[in-house]
């Protein structure tokens, strides 16, 4: 069962919420994590990706920029940008985006559930990806990106963050450049947060739905901490990483579009008549965004196709072959494109569905020749694959809206 528990947070001044929350860390490059940080001082950014604040041609995996980051985080603290509050509370986060309501509860989860098999993944993690943020956790002392967790939703748990926030005041209430509105209440009754905890305690399952190196840095460090405190008893800070956990039926999952650099010698017309074996193709006068599962939209030589995948390619009951982004991989990408592994093949690119299609085209126009739209993998989906203890392909889920950074921290 999961321990999901209330904590003590460090959080913005109400006044400065709104400049300090950032967009996570990793959606940035290098170059545009520079620029960004220029926008404002007081952007959890500059925390976030410390290497920002030195020349460019800095290691930015040096000791000196995660100490440059604890020397920021502190002097804010200082200076009254963040407190921490006095009591364990859990906290309720709201994100509009298009009018749609997201509703999670901010709490702190189990690295032993993530252990054990409670907190499930559906992805692998990268050893070089972790590093960053395991030694930004380690000198830091805490978590500033929470891990966006889902599970299945709970009534319960829905009427008491209803209640909240049609009766009391947000701590926060803003919207974002990107037109994103943010809103955060604080959970601080006692029978509130013990109803929350039990709940949680009684749900065998949760999931992570993004930040999967987050949490795989998060864990890491709360085990070094162990090694480093032997007479530890659990209940210590470092035995928890900071997470938002939203409800299934809250979510959206946007499709994550593919490019490919090349049509593997090939000239249109062979490679069109190639993926005919596999898919039903016809060509639309208008961009296409798949309505359906087992449908793609495909982007080549200035026009859109429409493809449709045939009748004994589909309804695996292997939850990982059925997925949509499975069947293009094995049926398309793999035999007529030569992309064999799409993690490390250079040829190939992902493209979030929040970009729309007109970045697959400009894509195309510029460094590729052919994109793919895909229909979005499903919540259930992706509960199916990490119950069943396996792993999707990569690049298989976009989630909006993206949690903002610095609006929580869990120091330990």
């Amino acid at each position: 069962m999961a321990t999901v528990k209330p904590f003590k947070c460090v959080r913005p001044d109400p006044e400065l919420a709104h400049r300090v929350a950032a967009l996570p860390y990793d959606v940035y490059s290098r170059a545009e994590a520079r620029e960004k940080c220029k926008e404002d001082e007081l952007s959890f950014l500059r925390i976030d990706r410390p290497e920002s604040q030195f020349p460019e041609d800095f290691d930015m995996y040096s000791k000196p920029v995660y100490e440059k980051a604890l020397e920021m985080l502190e002097a804010q603290i200082g200076s009254g940008v963040y407190f921490e509050d006095t009591d364990r509370c859990y906290y309720i986060y709201e994100l509009i985006m298009n009018g749609r309501h997201q509703t999670g509860i901010v709490a702190c989860a189990s690295i032993d559930d993530y252990l054990n098999g409670v907190i499930k993944k559906h992805e692998n993690t990268r050893e070089e990806k972790e590093q960053d943020r395991i030694r930004h956790v380690d000198t830091l002392s805490a978590q500033t990106g929470p891990i966006f967790l889902a599970y299945r939703s709970n009534r319960v748990i829905s009427n008491i963050t209803d209640r909240i926030k049609e009766e009391e005041k947000p701590v926060y209430s803003f919207t974002a450049d990107d037109g994103i509105s943010h809103n955060v209440w604080k959970i601080s009754g006692k029978e509130d947060i013990a109803c929350i905890e039990e709940q949680f305690g009684s749900t065998d399952s949760i999931y992570i739905a993004d930040g999967h190196h987050r949490a795989a840095s998060a864990v890491k460090v709360g085990l070094k901490r162990r090694e480093e405190h032997p007479g530890f008893d659990g209940s210590e800070e470092f035995n928890f990483f900071l997470s938002v956990l939203f409800p299934e039926d809250q979510l959206m999952i946007m499709p994550y579009n593919r490019v490919v650099k090349d049509l593997n010698g090939l000239d249109d017309n062979t490679f069109l008549e190639k993926i005919g074996a596999s898919f039903d193709v016809s060509e639309q006068d208008a961009p296409v965004s798949p309505a359906s599962k087992y449908n793609y939209g495909m982007y080549l030589g200035g026009r859109w196709y429409l493809l449709k995948a045939k009748d004994k390619l589909t309804g695996s009951a292997d939850p990982v072959e059925s997925l949509d982004v499975s069947v293009l991989q094995k049926y398309l990408l793999e035999p007529v494109l030569g992309i064999k592994d799409p993690r490390t093949d250079k040829r190939i690119d992902f493209i979030g569905g929040i970009r729309g299609l007109s970045e697959l085209e400009r894509r195309v126009q510029t460094d590729m020749k052919v994109a793919f739209s895909m229909y979005p993998t499903s919540i259930q989906e992706l509960f199916e694959v990490s119950d069943a203890g396996m792993l999707m392909p990569p690049k298989s889920t976009w989630f909006e809206p993206k949690l903002r950074s610095g609006l929580f921290i869990h120091r330990f």
